[in-house]
């Protein structure tokens, strides 16, 4: 069942171009990966689909629902969930304090609802055990699983993920691979944008290379990886499979 549907998005911003006649799908419990030099629109792409940003033009269908125009709150409480490249907590709130606003304010479930989705949404970021942390105190790995965490509090049927391994160490990433890679299998549709290419292969179904806001090549993760039009995107720059 395809869950996500996006046709021909356009945005621009003057004579910047970040998104040209973008058009792919996502089904339910699919993995997309979109890599990308920096600047390509990568995070507008995600901004787009969430309502953060208007499109300039085409269509965003979730569910078979036209969102294009939507807010972003309601897009939320129809089941589209993201994080941010850069976790901000409210650094004076507890862990789970920080998690119930998502269950509270994103899913808009009543309180003790919103309880048990906030403490659910912990555990399968395996953060349960600092649930009564301060959210300021936390290292880096377990802010980029809080801010999991709190996406997850939505009640998400599409998560939309931003470089969340980035800054991680190699120790670090296979315990992140394998609770995106638990999501998926649970049936989320799930878009991660990343730049430790190793890491999305383990995961994704298929993958999609924007560059200057064009796609430029979707497809088998590996035979995309593999593309000369890729290896032209990427010509002068380091070895991504060694990000």
């Amino acid at each position: 069942m395809t869950l996500l549907h996006v046709d021909d998005l356009a945005k621009s911003f003057g004579q910047v171009v970040t998104a040209r006649s973008v058009s792919f799908q996502v089904a339910a419990g699919e993995a997309l990966g979109i890599v990308g030099p920096n600047g390509a629109g990568k995070s507008t792409l995600l901004n787009l689909v969430t309502g953060t940003l208007p499109a300039d033009a085409g269509t965003i269908r979730f569910d078979g629902t036209d969102v294009t125009r939507m807010p972003a709150a309601r897009r939320t409480t129809l089941g589209i969930g993201r994080t941010f490249q850069v976790p901000r907590p409210f650094e004076g709130l507890t862990v789970f304090e920080n998690v119930l606003v998502g269950s509270t304010f994103g899913a808009g479930s009543r309180r003790k609802e919103a309880a048990a989705q906030a403490w659910e949404a912990l555990e399968t970021a395996s953060l349960a055990h600092l649930a009564n942390t301060r959210a300021g105190s936390l290292r880096l790995l377990d802010r980029k699983r809080l801010e999991l965490a709190r996406a997850l509090a939505t009640q998400p049927r599409l998560l939309l993920l931003d470089e969340i391994a980035g800054g991680l160490t190699e120790h670090e990433l296979p315990a992140l691979i394998e609770t995106i890679s638990a999501i998926r299998d649970s049936g989320t549709g799930v878009v991660w944008i990343e730049h430790i290419v190793h890491a999305l292969l383990q995961v994704v179904d298929r993958l999609m290379c924007l560059a200057q806001g064009d796609v430029v090549a979707t497809g088998d993760p590996r035979e995309v990886m593999a593309s000369d039009a890729v290896a032209a995107v990427y010509l002068g720059s380091p070895d991504l499979e060694g990000e």
